[in-house]
This record gives C-alpha cells, sequence and structure tokens, in this order.
C-alpha cells in the first residue's frame, strides 16, 4: 500500500460507494448499530491526529488534500454514529497503537513528524504485515484509509477540485467524450 495516490484513491471510491467500507451496514440500513461505546468522544488532539493521517494517505498537491476537508471530524462522526462497539474499539486501540508504535520507532511524536517520516511509518506498517504473511492486517490501516478515501472524495472539495463535478438535476448526456487525462466525473 503506498499510501494513496489520487488514481488509487479514485479505484477505492468505486470499491467503498459499493458497500465495502467498515460500518457499510450502518450506512445502508440508516441504523445506528445496536450495540455502541457509550460517552465515545475524540478531544482536538484527537480531531488534529486524525487530520494528519488522513494528510499523508491523500496530501495536498494542485488540489487540496485530506486536512483542508477536516477529515478528522468525518471520521470521528463515522466511528461515532456508523461502528458497532468491537469496531470503535478496534479504532481506538489502533490510533493508540500508530501512536506508540511512532514514538518508539522515531522517538517523536507523530504529530512533530514530517510528511515523509509519517508516509515512511504508516507503509511500514502496511508492509509488516504483507511480509509477516497474515491474511488478515490490522483493521486500523483499512478503517483509516477507506474512512479518508469516502471522507476526500464525498466533500465538496473532493467533489468538485478532485474529480469533476456535473451539477444535478442537469440534462442527460448518455455519450461524454474523454480526453485522457480528464478528471473522474463525481
Amino acid at each position: 500500500m503506498t499510501l494513496m495516490n489520487r488514481r488509487d484513491a479514485l479505484k477505492s471510491v468505486m470499491l467503498l460507494m459499493g458497500g465495502t467500507v467498515i460500518g457499510s451496514t450502518a450506512l445502508l440500513t440508516g441504523c445506528a448499530p445496536e450495540s455502541q461505546l457509550k460517552d465515545l468522544n475524540f478531544s482536538p488532539e484527537d480531531l488534529s491526529f486524525l487530520d494528519e493521517i488522513g494528510e499523508t494517505i491523500i496530501p495536498t498537491t494542485d488540489t487540496p488534500g485530506a486536512k483542508a476537508t477536516k477529515i478528522g471530524e468525518f471520521m470521528q462522526m463515522m466511528v461515532k454514529d456508523c461502528y458497532d462497539a468491537d469496531q470503535q474499539t478496534t479504532f481506538i486501540t489502533g490510533l493508540n497503537t500508530i501512536r506508540t508504535d511512532f514514538k518508539a520507532e522515531t522517538s517523536k511524536e507523530f504529530m512533530d513528524a514530517t510528511a515523509e517520516e509519517r508516509l515512511a511509518f504508516l507503509n511500514g506498517l502496511h508492509q509488516k504485515y504483507v511480509a509477516s504473511g497474515e491474511e488478515k492486517q490490522p483493521e486500523i490501516i483499512h478503517m483509516l484509509r477507506d474512512l479518508t478515501v469516502l471522507g476526500y472524495f464525498s466533500s465538496e472539495i473532493g467533489a468538485t477540485q478532485a474529480l469533476r463535478y456535473v451539477e444535478t438535476p442537469g440534462r442527460f448526456d448518455p455519450c461524454v467524450d474523454y480526453k485522457k487525462g480528464d478528471k473522474a466525473l463525481a
């Protein structure tokens, strides 16, 4: 997992919209899971941490990155409203593991590291599990990636600046010419 170039992110959006995101049952049914953690709160520091992880996954290039969409707030909402208690616990435990492992490996806080150090760590975390031969990777990797991609491309910034946004209702155009390099439609 090269933590997400925009082309990979666009491909992932299609999978996400198909309902493979963790917590998708709640999204598809419109109902909150039956068992959720009581009093699950994210501090402003937690939201900043999630913003930085999101920015590492979808960085600012010629278009704004995930941090510009306030991805931390989106992740908080999804975890609190759509995840069941087991998924919420996995998410919180995974974030704490990333914090402690990063500090142990680099001798600095994730928030104080450069974008390159963050990316190297997250890629290394993924590669460690690929090399171990374990079939199941830690869910936190997938949760963070899926939430970042979903939140980014469903935001106004992602839909209008990273994708080609066509406002609806509009005219139906069954045959749209594609020119190499065009953005995907939102």
